[in-house]
């Protein structure tokens, strides 16, 4: 029996569906939900409720949300824990509670579908195909082996995420990607999808891409620039995306201060750096970090630098020179290097 007909019948025992988007969500996490949430509908499901934590900062998945109309809820510790027994708990594009969520560790969880490489999963359906470039992928091969009626909203939403995902079917594509993307085109929005794909750029993401520019530090084909704090947390990856283009450079990677912990982004199309690995390596003993060969992210809490000084320009003073170290001491760069 097929991934998308295990599911189905998963689903058909249930009366409730809570379905959990990872930290931040973006817009493969967001059209995988919704995908989801129309395939449990489609099973008899009722109840469905799409939970998030932390900020939609990004101005696409800001436009994402409010021009899709897209009904999110913050995340509840209370609806994952004290849910009834044909309640299902649902992860997509994320796999592990406390991993990337604010869901509890040792919750159970009923449903995964995700992309990322992961160790520890453990639920009552899995489908975890880190070969392919978006979840989104995944949701949309269900609703074709589903027969699920596919209209424009989530046609618009699904084919966004895979662009999107995949840096307009530049990176980590696969024929999954264009299969489901030719049998989305026409049922999509064309206008909705135009004003997707290309949405305003706020002031501070062109101030926060400007200072990764001036800041940045370069050793052989390795760039690494810090930010200081932002307010933009989606502007990291932006500028990891537009430095690693820089000629000379196979691999950037951004950090800034957002709220109170550190975010690190990397881009690496260098096939000898494995983007996550080195990130996790850096950064394992004190936050949390990892991701693709080619696409990575990380967070450290801020509070174990903040005891070490007394104020704030000292603060990222520190904070950008052990960050720094860390970055190139996990890429077996020397210091005479850099």
């Amino acid at each position: 029996m097929s991934a998308a007909r295990n599911l189905s019948e998963l689903l058909t025992g249930g009366t409730e569906i809570t379905i959990v988007c990872h930290n931040n969500p973006d817009p493969d996490c967001l059209a995988s939900a919704l995908a989801l949430g129309r395939i449990a509908a489609d099973a008899g499901i009722d109840e469905r409720h799409i939970l998030y934590s932390g900020d939609i900062s990004h101005q696409q998945n800001r436009a994402f949300v409010n021009l899709l109309d897209i009904d999110l809820r913050p995340f509840e510790t209370e609806a994952v824990v004290d849910r009834r027994p044909d309640s299902l708990l649902a992860f997509v594009d994320h796999s592990v509670p406390g991993d990337n969520n604010d869901v509890p560790a040792g919750t159970r969880v009923d449903v995964v579908i995700d992309h990322h490489p992961a160790d520890g999963v453990d639920a009552t359906f899995v489908d975890r195909r880190e070969a392919v470039g978006a979840c989104a992928t995944i949701l949309t091969e269900y609703l074709r082996k589903l027969d699920v009626d596919v209209d424009p909203v989530l046609a618009t939403a699904l084919l966004v995420a895979i662009r999107t995902e995949t840096l307009a079917f530049l990176r980590g594509v696969t024929p999954a990607e264009y299969d489901a993307a030719g049998f989305l085109h026409d049922l999509a929005d064309q206008e909705t999808l135009r004003r997707l794909v290309a949405p305003s750029v706020t002031g501070e993401t062109l101030d926060t891409i400007a200072t990764a520019i001036g800041n940045r530090t370069v050793a052989r084909s390795v760039l690494v620039s810090g930010v200081g704090r932002t307010g933009e947390r989606d502007a990291l990856p932006q500028a990891a995306d537009y430095l690693a283009t820089l000629e000379g450079v196979e691999t950037a990677i951004v950090f800034g201060i957002v709220r109170d912990a550190i975010h690190v982004s990397a881009r690496s199309p260098d096939p000898r750096i494995h983007a996550g690995e080195v990130l996790h390596a850096a950064f394992e003993d004190v936050g949390s970090a990892g991701g693709h060969h080619d696409v990575a992210g990380g967070q450290v809490p801020l509070g174990i630098f903040a005891d070490d000084t007394a104020d704030d320009a000292s603060l990222l003073t520190l904070v950008d020179e052990v960050v720094t170290a860390r970055l190139f001491d996990a890429l077996a760069i020397d210091e005479g290097e850099r």
